[in-house]
Order: C-alpha cells, then sequence, then structure tokens
C-alpha cells in the first residue's frame, strides 16, 4: 500500500469510526443512560453526517501495523466516498425515528446502534483483511443483540441465534480467503488479492463470495434475513438499508477485480443476484406480513448489486445500493409506525391505512413507488444501469434480469393497493391510537425524498461521472429503449 496521506486528513478517518463506538460503548455501560440516550445518540449521528462528508471530500488513507506482513488499514476510495454519507444520513433518520419508537432499555438500544454504526463504517472503510474481520465480526455480533433486543421473548432471541449462526457459517469464508491470501502471496490489502497466485486466488474469491452472500442474505442464505424481522422496527430498518445486510453487496462492488480475476466468480456473482432478485421477489409476492414482504425484498432488491458486481457495473450496482437504503428504510420506519399505532404489521390490517394517516401514507407511496420501479423514481434508473450491462453480457441474463424487475413491480403493488384500500377489516379499530408524531413522520419523508432523487447517481451526467470513477471497464449505460422497457413493466 502506498503511504497515507496528509496528517490533517488521517483523523477524519478514525474519527469515522471511533466516535460512534465510544459514544456508544459509553451508553452501553452508563446505568443512568436512559435519562439522556436519544439525545445522545441522535447528536452523535448528527456529527457523523459532518465528518463522513468531510472524509468523503479528504479522502483519508491509515496504515497501523497490525502483524508481521499484514497492516491495519483503512481508506476512503471513490467506492467508499459516496456510501459513507448515505450510511451516516440513513443512521441519523432513524435514531430519530427511534427516540419515540423505543421506550424501554434506550441506554442499550441507542448504545448498540451506534456501536453498529460504527462497525459498518469501518466495513465501508477496511482497505486490509484484518480491519475488514474486525468490522465483521463487530457487525454480526452486535446484530444478535439488536435482533434478540427485546429478550424477555425468548422467540426472538432464537430468530437473532439463527440471524448469528448463518452469517457467522458464512463469514468462515472470509477466514479462508485471509488464509489463503497468506499462502498465495499475495498480501492482505483488498487491493492485492488478485494478484495471488493462480490456485490460491480461487479459494480467495469463493470465500469473499461466501462471505459476502451470507451477509447479503442471497442463495442459498437468505432464510435468515426473515427471521431477523423480530428485531425492533428501527433496527430492521438500518440492518436492511445501510448496514449489514448492505455490506454484503458492498463487499463484491470493492471485490469486483478479485472476482473478475478467478474468472467463474464473476459469472457466479452474476447469475445468483439475478436468481435471488427473481425467487426472493415471488417470495416477497406471497407474504400476508409486512415487515416480511420487505425483509423478501431486501434479499431481491440485493440481487441488482450482487449481479452488478459480477458484470462489472460498479457505478450502477453502488447507485443502485444507496437508492436501496433510501427506499428500504423508509418503507421500515413506516412499517413501524403503523405498527405502533395499529399494533399489527399484518397487511390485512393495515388497508387503507395511508388514507387516515395522510403524511406517512403519501410519503410510503412514493417510496413503493419507488421500489417498483416505476420511472423517474431512483430505483428504476439504478435497475436499468445493471440491466444494461446483463444485457451486454447474456441475452439470457437480461431476461432475467427483465423478470426480476416485474416481480418487484408487483410486490410493491401489492403494497400500494393493501395501503390505499377503503374497506377496513371487521374487528379492527379505524383510529387505535394516535396519528405519528413529527419524529416519525419526518424521517420518512426526507427517505422518500432521498429515494425520488437517488436515481440521479444513474443516469447522466452525475451517472456518467459516477461509472469512471468506479468502473474498471467501460460499462454500456441503458439506452432509451431499456429505460422505456423498464418502465412499462413498473
Amino acid at each position: 500500500m502506498t503511504a497515507a496521506v496528509s496528517t490533517p486528513a488521517q483523523p477524519v478517518l478514525w474519527l469515522l469510526i471511533l466516535v460512534p463506538a465510544v459514544v456508544g460503548c459509553a451508553l452501553l455501560l452508563c446505568r443512568r443512560a436512559h435519562r439522556y440516550a436519544a439525545a445522545v445518540s441522535v447528536s452523535t449521528a448528527a456529527t457523523l453526517v459532518g465528518i463522513s462528508i468531510f472524509a468523503a471530500l479528504t479522502r483519508p488513507r491509515i496504515e497501523v501495523a497490525f502483524v508481521a506482513g499484514a497492516d491495519f488499514g483503512l481508506e476512503v476510495d471513490d467506492l467508499a466516498a459516496v456510501t459513507v454519507p448515505v450510511i451516516a444520513a440513513v443512521t441519523v433518520l432513524v435514531l430519530v425515528f427511534a427516540t419515540v419508537d423505543i421506550g424501554a432499555a434506550p441506554g442499550r438500544f441507542h448504545g448498540l446502534m451506534l456501536v453498529f454504526a460504527s462497525a459498518v463504517m469501518l466495513t465501508a472503510t477496511a482497505a486490509t483483511v484484518p480491519a475488514l474481520l474486525l468490522a465483521w465480526e463487530v457487525m454480526g455480533a452486535v446484530s444478535y443483540a439488536l435482533i434478540g433486543f427485546r429478550w424477555q421473548d425468548g422467540h426472538r432471541v432464537s430468530a437473532g441465534l439463527v440471524a448469528f449462526v448463518t452469517t457467522r457459517t458464512a463469514d468462515l469464508g472470509l477466514y479462508a480467503a485471509a488464509a489463503a491470501a497468506l499462502a498465495g502471496g499475495a498480501g492482505l490489502a483488498l487491493a492485492d488479492l488478485p494478484a495471488a497466485s493462480s490456485g490460491w486466488r480461487h479459494v480467495i474469491a469463493l470465500g469473499v463470495l461466501v462471505a459476502a452472500l451470507g451477509k447479503a442474505a442471497q442463495l442459498p442464505f437468505s432464510f435468515w434475513l426473515s427471521r431477523a424481522m423480530e428485531g425492533p422496527s428501527p433496527v430492521s430498518a438500518l440492518l436492511h438499508s445501510a448496514a449489514m445486510v448492505a455490506m454484503g453487496g458492498y463487499l463484491l462492488l470493492r471485490s469486483q477485480a478479485l472476482l473478475v480475476a478467478a474468472g467463474w466468480a464473476a459469472e457466479a456473482a452474476a447469475w445468483i443476484g439475478i436468481g435471488t432478485a427473481v425467487l426472493l421477489g415471488v417470495v416477497a409476492m406471497a407474504q400476508q406480513d409486512l415487515k416480511q414482504l420487505l425483509a423478501a425484498s431486501t434479499a431481491a432488491q440485493l440481487g441488482f448489486v450482487v449481479a452488478a458486481a459480477g458484470l462489472g457495473a460498479i457505478g450502477g450496482g453502488a447507485a443502485h445500493l444507496l437508492a436501496h437504503a433510501f427506499t428500504k428504510a423508509g418503507l421500515f420506519l413506516a412499517a413501524g409506525a403503523w405498527l405502533s399505532a395499529l399494533g399489527s404489521r399484518q397487511l390485512a390490517d393495515l388497508h387503507g391505512v395511508a388514507r387516515r394517516r395522510r403524511w406517512l401514507g403519501w410519503s410510503a407511496t412514493v417510496l413503493a413507488l419507488t421500489l417498483a420501479g416505476v420511472a423517474p423514481l431512483s430505483l428504476w434508473a439504478t435497475k436499468d444501469a445493471v440491466l444494461a450491462a446483463a444485457l451486454e453480457h447474456s441475452r439470457a441474463l437480461y431476461a432475467a434480469g427483465l423478470i426480476a424487475s416485474a416481480v418487484s413491480a408487483g410486490y410493491a403493488g401489492k403494497i400500494l393497493v393493501v395501503l390505499w384500500r377503503r374497506d377496513t377489516p371487521a374487528g379492527v379499530e379505524r383510529d387505535p391510537a394516535p396519528a405519528p408524531g413529527p419524529a416519525e413522520r419526518m424521517p420518512v419523508a426526507i427517505l422518500a425524498l432521498g429515494a425520488a432523487a437517488a436515481g440521479l447517481l444513474a443516469l447522466p451526467p452525475a451517472g456518467t461521472a459516477l461509472a469512471r470513477a468506479l468502473d474498471r471497464e467501460t460499462v454500456p449505460p441503458p439506452t432509451v429503449t431499456e429505460l422505456a422497457a423498464s418502465a412499462a413493466l413498473a
């Protein structure tokens, strides 16, 4: 690795990781933290937004001696520069919502969420395998604690354990990759992994691919994401949008050169991603529980990101990852608000809820339309950036991607029909609780705006600039015909 950048920029990168970690640990250890935990966590997350933007502008890089032949390295590269501000922004909005959604043990909750955010930031900026392994482990352990946050209910702890064991099993691939990298003479810098000797390179690619697929809930690991829905709604919102699940796809985007160097790994990622997008999309359409529908759709949408990594469309994959972060965080928060108000997340109990709570209803409508891929909202453009690369690669893969797009319109349309239906099921009180307050409405509205606008990252001129910065090969942008066909499917 090259020398680190100037000293003034380096502390910013440490602050990006350490500020949420230190404050989060303090909240966990302080017995009286419940009195001020919400205010402290929101303030910390807001500070993190500023730090992340400064880091994106200055691009700091750090190397610290760790063990012989392996540094602990952090770097804000082009991909991290567009990702970390979005992670920070989504985190602060989720924590604002949590100030009214989480009543019990706020110190423990907000402390865990800040440590979780720190681990995600470390994952996004890790430049060497030791840094990535530390982030990967902390992220998995804290996700278990958050999913099983309401530990008095045994089934919630069991759900967290299923998620933890499943992802930990896949994580063994990362350890195998580290061992193979040392054996293959590549060292442990992520950028150097493709240079490993031929046989070991395939082992490294397999290990990274398995670990990333596990975190991203791609086939065959998708089942754990359904169990993770036992966690509080703010946990689901962050986990699915800009945290652990998203980081699986993010790792493959960063490892695209390794996938290409192995040959078969890029092809496998492309087909597994699109296959997950189709099959988990069908699973989403079959759900009668709103959070379960959203969970399955997360795996389906991240399938496009995984496919983008295999196809070399890093710019399109990154744009889709970020647009999905806004979309899915907003939908999970809306689901949480309705769960608090109505006491149910069953679709049958949510008929017409958008009519009765208009502000939240219209925000959720924009988010659902975005999830459907309706033009000109963001996931329409970002998805087509990936599909354009699929068409260049294989007509069969492109056809499967179009099917996945049509299915996504189906499960998003199912949400819209439920939200705006006029009939209210018998036995369900029309307004059993006050309408959501500003701390619940505003984060969802802001996320809806972000979801609507994020498509600019996939369209000229921003999309062209992003592709130029991230793509290692020339990937054709979607044509007008392809964009129109995708819009028609939605």
